[in-house]
């Protein structure tokens, strides 16, 4: 239907061309618009259009795809960061115990040779060191069954007073604590919700914006497209004042069977005074690249520093050996580039990280001072906002359902309860308050 109309539409043009209900084609527009980058438009006669960009159904698709595979990309990242985890923490101490054994065992072999034939060495110049070495070694801390935790991030375990135990400060230095943000997102709709309620179920998108994605208050002045998904949230529509200004109604949200909100139905301009004001803007929270305390990094950054260091001794002892034969030494060069990728990776990643969470910290600061501009610009609008505001105030209205306005409970048996005669009461009290 969008098509077929030209990518300009009203909720009537849809409801007729696709045989919907109207309810169902303003929640399809307002669900297409905020997927797609549409916007709406109001005409001189109040109407409001949805319009979309010419690439809106490319947008369209690019985000159905995503929504589809993104339960499967969770699982994958789950899985993998839990073997990250399981293997990274514990290879510490298995690449320190590794190296520095494979250290005193080729310090050992030398002094042995040294001590059988020093001659013979000096008359070969051919000659290569040989190892044999039968020693082996097993690593099984008691404590690493905590850190095997799938859900680490979710309910990672603490020592008392606050501190990490050794595995887990290893885990945050590297990879982090996890995003701090998680589960804010019902926490933005919860302010919003509140804001919206306790401003009588009408509101403007200047008072929305500050719990949403917005452009600093200095930049040009963008459209109201942001509002969208607010609307399909609370099942909001746009309407418009007798002054052309567009306001955004929530019906659901301006019934009540709570008697805490007042006694009035009809709140007005008062309404903030009333029940009080709402959070007045959404805050992220900034990444921190280590919980761990300064001793705990100082203690794992020592340990890897330590475990580099014998990576690089090793090498350079591991080039003068030509011939290796089997046992404990044998696996050490086999396993070698193995411990020089972990070595480096050890500090390379966290290093990545820090910038990473550079960037991402200096995004939120932006998005965040944004929304806070938008906040302070309601404590001081200008003349044609504040009209706006007084606007959804006059239209804010507060329904609260009491036990008096009830005429079916499936409590009691529909026989007991006379329903026709409340319902001819209720419509004649009606009748007489228009009058």
């Amino acid at each position: 239907a969008v098509d077929a109309l030209g990518r300009r539409v009203t909720i009537g043009d849809v409801a007729s061309k696709a045989g919907l209900k109207l309810n169902q084609a303003e929640t399809a527009l307002q669900a297409l618009a905020a997927d797609s980058g549409g916007f709406l438009e109001v005409s001189d006669e109040g109407d409001v259009l949805y319009v979309f960009p010419s690439d809106y159904q490319v947008k369209l698709a690019a985000k159905s795809l995503r929504l589809r595979f993104k339960p499967v990309v969770d699982k994958l990242k789950a899985v993998a960061e839990y073997l990250i985890r399981v293997s990274f923490g514990t290879a510490l101490l298995a690449s320190i115990v590794i190296v520095y054994t494979a250290i005193i065992a080729i310090l050992s072999g030398r002094s042995e040779e040294d001590n059988r034939g020093r001659r013979e060495r000096s008359y070969d110049p051919g000659f290569s060191r040989s190892y044999n070495s039968g020693f082996n070694f097993f690593i099984s801390p008691a404590d690493l069954f905590w850190y095997w935790d799938p859900y680490y991030y979710r309910r990672p375990r603490r020592k008392e007073g606050g501190g990490m135990n050794f595995f887990e400060a290893v885990f945050s230095f590297v990879f982090g604590d996890g995003d701090p943000n998680q589960g804010i997102e019902e926490e933005r709709w919860k302010l919003i919700g509140e804001y919206i309620t306790s401003h009588g179920g009408v509101v403007t998108a200047e008072e929305l914006a500050p719990y949403l994605d917005v452009s600093p208050v200095d930049e040009d002045k963008e459209d109201e497209s942001y509002v969208l998904p607010v609307l399909l949230q609370f099942d909001g529509r746009p309407e418009v004042d007798n002054k052309g200004n567009i306001l955004y109604r929530f019906p659901s949200l301006q019934r009540t069977a709570s008697t805490w909100f007042g006694r009035k139905e009809y709140v007005g301009k008062r309404w903030k005074t009333w029940i009080g004001e709402a959070t007045k803007f959404f805050q992220e929270r900034q990444w921190d690249f280590s919980k761990a305390g300064g001793t705990e990094k100082s203690m794992v950054v020592a340990l890897g520093g330590l475990n580099l260091a014998g990576v690089i001794i090793l090498g350079s002892m591991l080039k003068d050996i030509a011939i290796v034969q089997g046992g404990f030494l044998s696996f050490v060069v086999n396993v070698f580039p193995l411990l020089q990728i972990y070595a480096g990776s050890f500090f390379v990643i966290p290093l990545s990280r820090w910038f990473l969470i550079r960037k991402k910290n200096a995004d939120i600061y932006q998005r965040n001072r944004a929304r806070k501009q938008r906040a302070l610009a309601l404590e001081a609008p200008d003349f044609s906002l504040r009209q706006k505001i007084e606007s959804a105030r006059d239209m804010a209205e507060r329904t609260i359902i009491g036990k008096e306005r009830i005429i079916y409970s499936t409590e009691k048996d529909l026989a007991d309860q006379d329903y026709d005669a409340k319902d001819w009461e209720r419509r004649l009290r009606e009748l007489e308050r228009s009058d």
